[in-house]
């Protein structure tokens, strides 16, 4: 079956879901993989060319001022910054809409991204303590986050789709830490005026964003100030990138954006000329967060051209039996190697269990501790970073050494992580829910709790699952969705409840609030699942007159049905609805909620199928 996506929108509220983000990431991986073998293949097929290439100087010259570096230090320091500016709006958007608005989870993250850095850079410092090489501990630390969720997809499909989530709450962190160590110490000598500089540009950037400034050309020219400030400061300058990310807020749009977007594109369709045409424009990209136009705008580009070039600028080393008998004898290779793919999800593990002991429910993580360990394992690809700090700590012969490590441990992750999900899948059913699916408290997003003395539901009210439909009988969405519903209900029987809540969309719907005030008549008369089905099947057949039929053709009291009607008794009880539906965040139609945790993504058959069977596992796994 299709994997539908489609929505209608609802005109006073709108909220862009999240996890386009992990889609992107997972599509980017063939790619940096692909850019990866280039980068090999070409170092050994032409060592001279590829390094006379990346060697090649560009300069930029204003009168007597003049930046100039090769093209591989622009690739680091340039380019790399749009990836950790994409990466800041993640953190941003989860800190303001995701798993983070809930402060209290913070903890969770942070704890166990601080101790998955601090024990690799503890082995690798074991290792190469006494040995002059001390000074390349950053390269054990940081997950490269596009890498390693594009290959927990591949590795990882018996493991939980919301590890994902984890992984990028954790590597987030991991970032940021990352690129204050970069900062710290892998610059050079720092110029305080410089530097003192790129901070007054930073903070006047923040001034800006307080007086509610959005554009964009403003926050550019800030942040282009800021970074070059801080490379004539002698700083790495991808640390604006980060920052920047993270001063830009994400939030649902205001009704009122929304409503004055409407109202000029009306005045556009009335009168198309390009005055109109650009308020209309304005007006709608207006009423979504900065921060959603922003990542969608760059994180394509990150993914799929950004982090690639990195690698092709990056990965390239020239192998020989030479290079590999020295390397796995080095204590650089050692360490970094051992680092991550032993000190790395130790210490996530680690990190999450010490958390979950001091915080309780709170920060308890949202996956089982099987799952958790395949997290810990894939977090063991840093090779974007790695890559990054091993040519600020190293060069020559040690730096072709610690590019063995990184790519080493990559291999030995993803096969790491492999092994850990096929032991988990040898598990008796009972412990490999647990192990999967944990006892996390989740996060509700469903505002009203079903009732059942209230709701419309289908199936037994202690079911294990609980599936809300937010709906408009005549959104063409909600009837391509209407048979996929059927067959879940099909597949897991008693398991599974379904509630239908009414959210009509009169602005381009103009029949859905009668339609709707049409199925609480039939209710009234016991018939409200008929009439549900009938309309759905008919949504071009809404008018008052058809509702009239089709209450007939079910065999219910016409008479009494017109009376309900025309005095619209319904309209109460669909207002009610409605109000749920806005402090729910909804945003259109077909929208769904399982377990009171709103679903994201598309709702095709093995879509649904998936996110209820992960709600019944963690309903199962739960004490």
């Amino acid at each position: 079956m299709q994997a539908f996506s489609a929505r209608s929108a609802l005109p006073r509220g709108l909220r862009t879901p999240l996890r386009g983000f992990l889609r992107t990431e997972t599509g980017s991986a063939s790619v940096l993989l692909v850019a990866t073998l280039a980068a090999l293949v070409w170092a050994n097929a032409s060592p001279s060319s590829y390094e006379d290439v990346w060697r090649t100087g560009l300069s930029i010259r204003l009168g007597t001022w003049e930046l100039s570096q090769d093209l591989r230090a622009w690739v680091n320091s340039g380019l790399m910054t749009f990836f950790f500016f994409v990466i800041g709006l993640e953190a941003r958007r989860e800190f303001d809409m995701g798993e983070l608005r809930e402060r209290q989870r913070l903890a969770l993250p942070l704890v166990a991204g601080v101790c998955g850095m601090l024990l690799p850079v503890a082995v690798y410092l074991g290792i190469n303590a006494g040995r002059g090489t001390e000074q390349g501990w950053g390269t054990a630390m940081s997950t490269d986050t596009a890498f390693a969720l594009g290959l927990l997809a591949l590795v990882g499909s018996r493991l939980p789709r919301r590890l994902g989530t984890f992984l990028l709450t954790v590597a987030v962190v991991d970032d940021f830490l990352a690129l204050v160590v970069i900062a710290v110490a892998y610059s050079g000598h720092v110029a305080p005026a410089p530097l003192l500089a790129a901070v007054g540009f930073l903070v006047l950037a923040l001034m800006v964003r307080a007086t509610g400034t959005r554009r964009a050309a403003v926050f550019g020219a800030l942040g282009l100030g800021a970074w070059v400030a801080l490379h004539e400061s002698g700083i790495e300058p991808v640390v604006v990138g980060l920052v920047m990310g993270l001063m830009t807020y994400a939030y649902p749009a205001a009704r009122t954006d929304l409503e004055r977007a409407s109202d000029l594109f009306r005045s556009f369709r009335e009168q198309p000329t390009p005055d109109l045409e650009r308020s209309a424009r304005l007006g709608i990209a207006s009423a979504i967060s900065p921060n959603e136009r922003l990542q969608r705008l760059f994180h394509p580009w990150s993914s799929y051209v950004i982090v690639p070039v990195f690698a092709l600028a990056n990965a390239g080393i020239t192998i020989s039996g030479d290079l590999l008998a020295r390397a796995f004898t080095s204590p650089v290779t050692l360490g970094i190697l051992i680092g991550y793919v032993l000190g790395k999800p130790l210490g996530i593990l680690g990190g999450s269990w010490l958390a979950s002991r001091l915080g309780g429910k709170r920060t308890t993580p949202p996956v089982g501790w099987g799952a958790v360990a395949g997290g810990g394992t894939i977090a063991g690809i840093g090779f974007t970073v790695s890559l990054l700090i091993a040519t600020l700590a190293f060069d020559g012969a040690v730096l072709e050494e610690a590019k063995v490590g990184v790519l080493t441990a990559v291999l030995c992750s993803f096969a790491a992580t492999w092994a850990v999900t096929l032991a988990i899948s040898r598990l008796p059913a009972r412990a490999r829910e647990r192990a999967l699916y944990g006892r996390a408290q989740e996060i509700v997003d469903l505002a009203d709790p079903v009732d059942p003395d209230r709701d419309h539901l289908r199936g037994p009210s202690d079911a294990l699952v609980t599936l809300v439909e937010y709906g408009d009988f005549e959104c063409p969405y909600c009837g391509k969705a209407e048979p996929v519903v059927r067959g879940v209900l099909a597949e897991f029987g008693d398991d599974v409840a379904y509630v239908w809540r009414h959210l009509p969309l009169p602005d381009v719907h103009p029949n859905a609030q009668l339609a709707a005030e049409a199925a609480e008549a039939a209710a009234e008369q016991g018939a409200f699942w008929q009439m549900h089905a009938r309309l759905l099947a008919h949504q071009q057949e809404l008018r008052p007159m058809d509702l009239v039929r089709h209450a007939e053709e079910r065999g219910l009291d016409t008479d009494r049905f017109r009376r309900y009607l025309r005095a619209h008794s319904g309209a109460a009880r669909v207002a009610e609805d409605l109000e749920s539906a806005d402090l729910s965040g909804v945003s259109g139609t077909p929208s769904f909620f399982i377990n009171g945790r709103r679903h994201h993504g598309p709702y095709d058959i093995d879509s649904l199928t998936d996110a209820v069977r992960a709600a019944r596992a963690r309903a199962l796994a739960a004490p």
